[in-house]
């Protein structure tokens, strides 16, 4: 028989030259004759982690250290396993337990370097990178981890000379190539990014990281077929790369694609149960696409995680679910401190003495065909350009859309910064001498907080694109009414308040309803139902609101609901959901998106718009009553589930408004089965609708340039932002 000695020597042979299936198999024979030989068991775990069975390899790693507690190797290929695991805690003690026993291998500085940039323990993280190379100067891939860590603190200039340096020592150092590309996507050099990623993959064809980093960019380009072929490679090289997974979920996310984009995020949630704000991504997919199917776990789950201050959900999908806004200031906290981290830059000298006219700059991805800029657009124009300054902060793109045109001619001048980096977006924003710096995103679509976060502006407002505090010291103030955030409301709120005294939301008198005269049957109505519709994007519609929905129904034969139709899963599932409830599936219609004056055409055809909750229909609920639809609304305990009611009181039409499910549902049920009522309605809203300040856009844009005016005066007088109420 033949010895364990040559045996060991064989299988070392077989680890040299790369083959791990062979080593695997040999050291297996020894383990077999001698279940504690340290030797084996410590390179059978290299052998399993270099094939990527990490869980495998920690079995025989815990054997290892068992066997043997003072060899620094035992350790430190247990650490190397944690890390790949996600499990940095753990590596962290692991890798100190080596250095313990041994402090000059430079290996293990390096790796605990690593680990503590995975924990963002920068300082630490750089402290052991700078160790390492004090035992080897010419560690380059110590080099390329500082590289990495001075990529997160956002010193690019410091981490391209660290991966230059990294290259001279050892010029095919793919890894070097990969950092290059992660610095130069992070500056939205996105030429250069391509060329240093596939620079690395021609050195190294299997980085998956690589790949990665190709799909990233691609996706961030909108060219979302080469970023999911990426993705792919990547994740054929390295399953369980779960940020690949979480790239595939955010490209189906953009496409649609919401039952594939939730099982992207699951995936990532299987191998990193503790993935940063991943439970809320799939939360949110699953909401999109209706599918109901364990949320009421999942938002549990999450609402403890975010009251345990747990990195578990984004703002704006929470929002749609969060009935406390307790739990919304805490989910925008954690969020805002992990993203978008205060990094100001300068302070603000009393330089503008000598101008007259207060800087308005409103900072938007959305300068285009999107609700936003349709509700923001007839203020822009009407701004007293006697007394203001107008600029748009584009970091959106130009789609020659007639509300942009409309945009273009309003303002002072369009900053275009996409392509910035944050700190050129901020230092341009700074140089066009912005006095209140408006953020009309917040944490939805193309936002860019982190500018905000080096405070290029003295002024900093949230205002219209996110119905909620975003948590940031660097945000001033938010515009709102006391509809949607009452007095005693204020406690959950980062910002200082400027109430507006009717509705905070802006309306454009101008809004064109088509002319064209649409008929039932163009959209597969009943001529002779009474058709209930609601047109909120599908992911505010949640079971107890649909509960309502279909008892309504249940009372109302000659009806049907009336929906937007955001894709075909969402569709699916609601007429699943109706039959589990007793409904015919074929009462519920769906509309596809149209022009907007088409959209608003059509509501004619409707009789009552039902509201949702807890997260109310905004732009859609102030269509509808720009078109001549009563909206009945349930009003609710946050920002988001108030705003229907706040422009119902300031349409005049308090009657619509109110507090409880069974009022809700009683309310549609006499709506429906009296015509009079109806008609009474209808025709006070007609009235009502050019009389009434909410689309009085003259108003609002006054209302707004005094609340504008108050914030500029406190600060001209060296006074901290203050609550403000404009009357």
């Amino acid at each position: 028989m033949e010895s364990s000695k040559r045996i060991f020597e064989n299988a070392m042979a077989f680890l040299r030259r790369g083959d791990l299936a062979g080593a695997e198999r040999l050291f297996k024979e020894i383990l077999d004759r001698d279940p504690m030989h340290v030797g084996a068991l410590n390179f059978l775990t290299i052998a399993l982690m270099g094939m990527r069975r990490n869980k495998e390899a920690e079995q025989f790693a815990r054997a290892a250290i068992d066997a043997d507690q003072t060899s620094d190797a035992t350790f430190y290929n247990y650490g190397l396993i944690l890390k790949s695991l996600h499990r940095p805690q753990e590596a962290l003690v692991q890798f100190n337990k080596a250095l313990t026993l041994n402090a000059v291998v430079a290996d293990t500085w390096n790796n605990r370097g690593t680990v503590f940039n995975d924990l963002k323990r920068y300082k630490e993280a750089i402290s052991d990178f700078d160790k390492a190379l004090s035992l080897n100067p010419n560690y380059a891939g110590a080099i390329c981890n500082k590289g990495k860590t001075l990529t997160e603190l956002n010193r690019y200039d410091e981490a391209l000379a660290a991966y230059d340096k990294a290259l001279t020592l050892k010029a095919d150092l793919a890894e070097a190539w990969l950092g290059r590309g992660n610095v130069f996507a992070e500056l939205r050099n996105y030429g250069e990014a391509f060329a240093a990623y596939d620079k690395a993959l021609a050195l190294k064809s299997d980085l998956a990281e690589a790949w990665l980093g190709r799909g990233n960019v691609s996706f961030k380009c909108k060219r979302h077929d080469e970023a999911l072929a990426a993705y792919d490679k990547a994740l054929a090289l390295q399953p369980d790369l779960v940020n690949a997974w979480f790239g595939r979920g955010n490209v189906f996310n953009d496409l649609k694609h919401h039952t594939e984009a939730a099982a992207a995020y699951a995936q990532v949630l299987r191998s990193d149960p503790q993935h940063p704000f991943t439970k809320g991504r799939l939360l949110h997919q699953k909401m999109l696409s209706c599918d109901w199917i364990g949320v009421d776990a999942l938002i549990a789950e999450i609402d403890e995680d975010i009251a345990s201050r747990k990195l578990s959900a984004e703002p704006f999908g929470w929002q749609g679910v969060a009935k406390s806004e307790r739990s919304l200031q805490l989910c925008a906290e954690i969020y805002n401190k992990e993203n978008h981290p205060p990094n100001i830059k300068t302070d603000f000298e009393k330089r503008r003495a000598n101008r007259k006219k207060i800087r308005v700059g409103y900072s938007s991805g959305e300068l285009r065909e999107q609700a936003t800029s349709h509700l923001l657009v007839g203020v822009l124009e009407l701004h007293d350009n006697s007394r203001f300054e107008v600029f748009g902060i584009d970091n959106g793109w130009d789609d020659q859309s007639v509300i942009r045109k409309r945009i273009n001619a309003s303002v002072q001048k369009i900053i275009d910064i996409r392509l910035l980096t944050d700190t050129a977006a901020a230092a341009a924003i700074r140089e066009s001498e912005i006095d209140i710096l408006v953020n009309l995103n917040g944490y939805f679509g193309e936002e860019r907080t982190r500018v905000f976060a080096q405070r290029p502006a003295p002024i900093q407002v949230n205002y219209l694109g996110f119905p909620g505090t975003l948590g940031a010291s660097y945000i001033d103030y938010i515009i709102a009414d006391k509809l949607v955030l009452p007095e005693n409301h204020k406690q959950f709120y980062s910002e200082r308040v400027a109430y507006l005294p009717y509705c905070y939301q802006a309306n454009d008198r101008k809004k064109q309803i088509s002319g064209y005269k649409f008929t039932r049957a163009d959209f597969g109505l009943p001529e002779r139902a009474f058709v209930f519709c609601c047109f909120n994007n599908n992911y505010k519609i949640l079971p107890d609101i649909f509960d309502s929905w279909a008892r309504i129904l249940c009372r109302i034969n000659d009806s049907v609901l009336w929906l937007t139709e955001d894709n075909g899963a969402a569709a699916s599932n609601l007429r699943r959901e109706a039959v589990a409830r007793g409904i015919c599936p074929q009462r519920l219609i769906f509309a596809k998106r149209l022009p907007l004056a088409d959209h608003l055409g059509r509501h004619k055809l409707a009789d009552l718009f039902l509201d949702t909750l807890p997260y109310n229909a905004h732009t859609t609920a102030s269509d509808a009553l720009w078109a001549g639809l009563p909206v009945l609304t349930q009003i609710g305990q946050t920002f988001a589930g108030r705003v229907a009611a706040s422009l119902l009181n300031a349409v005049g039409l308090p009657e619509l408004i109110t507090s409880t499910s069974q009022a809700y549902e009683d309310l549609a049920i006499e709506i429906a089965t009296n015509d009079k009522k109806l008609a009474a309605i209808k025709d006070k809203l007609a009235n009502n609708r050019l009389k009434t300040p909410l689309f009085d856009t003259q108003l609002v844009t006054r209302h707004i340039e005094a609340a504008y005016t108050a914030m500029y005066e406190r600060y001209r007088a060296n006074l901290p932002p203050d609550h403000i109420y404009v009357s």
